[in-house]
């Protein structure tokens, strides 16, 4: 256990194996991605910054629906492999602990950040730095893990904040931090963000074709993930 996740990429070891376990797995393409595109709303025409944006599964349904989509990961992979997914985008390698600097201030009308705000250790000051990109009109829209569902497996204190470390199945190593609703909710509000919509979504129907043991679960328990519709506050 560390104190720190740290900057390594941790995804870039195993980035074509994410790709080909997200493209149409449960978790991804039946139950976080829906989530998060419908929370994003009418995208056609407008700019969307799609922060952690893996393997590019996510910006091209953006680009599909008329998004003009800049991302950014902190996996070099990753990025090529946005890059040969979705060529119209621009896409970044970006460590999420630096400044936006090819950004100017409001200048993207949506942020996307879907599971990524757990390998950030200083997630205010990261949320803070999309908050200064975002237009005042715009929308961020986050996914994480559900804390309840970390406490379920990890035990301890539900509210301690902390980093685990944990082999998922297929071998994959990460670390990664654990933290209650309310601290995202009150990061959120340090960073400048009004929570609009909290979801703590279901699978799609299709996801039942794919694990059903796993799909009839999610339909039951909160061990899946949640996702935030946040609004920049006025005035700050």
């Amino acid at each position: 256990m560390t104190d720190a996740v740290g900057p390594g990429p941790q995804y870039d070891a195993f980035a074509d194996e994410f790709l080909e376990h997200a493209r149409e797995g449960l978790y991804n393409a039946h139950y976080d991605r829906p989530t998060c595109l419908r929370l994003l709303g009418a995208v056609a025409g407008r700019t969307v910054l799609d922060v952690a944006c893996g393997p590019g599964l996510y910006a091209e349904e953006l680009v599909a629906r008329g998004a003009r989509v800049i991302g950014l990961d902190q996996s070099p992979r990753m990025v090529q492999l946005c890059r040969e997914r979705v060529p119209t985008g621009v896409f970044h390698v970006h460590d999420l602990a630096d400044r936006l600097h090819w950004l100017p201030d409001a200048s993207v009308d949506l942020v996307l950040f879907a599971l990524g705000l757990e390998y950030v250790d200083d997630r205010t000051s990261t949320l803070r730095e999309l908050r200064r990109v975002l237009r005042p009109d715009g929308a961020l829209v986050l996914s994480r893990l559900h804390p309840t569902g970390d406490w379920l497996r990890h035990g301890g204190s539900y509210f301690d904040v902390r980093v685990v470390e944990e082999t998922w199945s297929r071998g994959w190593q990460v670390r990664y931090w654990l933290a209650p609703l309310e601290r995202t909710c009150e990061e959120l509000h340090e960073a400048g963000f009004l929570i609009e919509r909290l979801l703590e979504p279901r699978p799609a129907a299709e996801g039942a074709l794919v694990d059903r043991e796993r799909y009839e679960r999610l339909l039951r328990e909160p061990i899946g993930f949640l996702a935030i519709r946040a609004l920049p506050a006025p005035g700050r």
